[in-house]
């Protein structure tokens, strides 16, 4: 039996006991994970990131403007030295104002401009009147400018249901992934491990 199958069973198992209630040897294996993660993401970093994009410029290929984002980085380190700790501030507001500038535009792209695109359909079949009812009900329900009576009433109930559907079926939907999940180990602890099954 391969021991790395083991290994991985017993770890699978020692976090399935968590089900039972909180014991050592969830602790044990969630401290594994964690530590072992940490480790993978550590040497990916500094393989991936560090040398190839700021020990080679720098040392190797004599490009010294690289130093900035170097001092920039060792700067988010001073936030564990109490007296320097506001110092820290400036790389993460740079990181914050850079991301934000990049990820809102790409976002108005990607979802609201791309939804709003999507919801223009011709009304010729019935799945585009049914999406279109369900995002005019669904703006009416979040009207609150004027009392949801009558039309409005009516609109915002249906609204309502729309939204009841769709919180169902993502629901639904994030259910089945973890049922997925489940059954992949299921599988490898019964076929690769046990080898009850084939």
């Amino acid at each position: 039996m391969d021991i790395g199958i083991t290994i991985a069973a017993i770890l699978t198992l020692a976090i399935y006991s968590f089900l039972y209630k909180d014991n050592p040897f969830y602790k044990t294996a969630e401290h594994i994970l964690l530590g072992v993660s940490v480790g993978y993401f550590v040497v990916i970093t500094i393989t991936n990131t560090l040398i190839p994009k700021l020990f080679i410029p720098i040392f190797i290929e004599g490009k010294l403007i690289y130093i900035i984002p170097g001092v920039l980085g060792l700067m988010m380190f001073l936030r564990f030295h109490r007296r320097s700790a506001q110092f820290s501030r400036i790389p993460l507001s740079i990181i914050i104002g850079v991301g934000a500038g990049a990820a809102i535009p790409a976002y108005m792209q990607a979802q609201l401009l791309a939804q709003i695109k999507a919801t223009m359909l011709p009304l010729t079949n019935l799945s585009n009147i049914i999406i279109i009812a369900a995002v005019l009900t669904v703006l009416v329900f979040f009207y609150f400018s004027r009392e949801h009576k009558g039309v409005m009433g009516f609109g915002a109930k249906a609204g309502i249901y729309f939204l009841m559907l769709f919180f169902g079926s993502t629901f639904g939907y994030t259910v089945m992934a973890r049922v997925s999940l489940l059954i992949g180990r299921m599988q490898f602890l019964l076929h690769n491990w046990l080898g009850l099954i084939n």
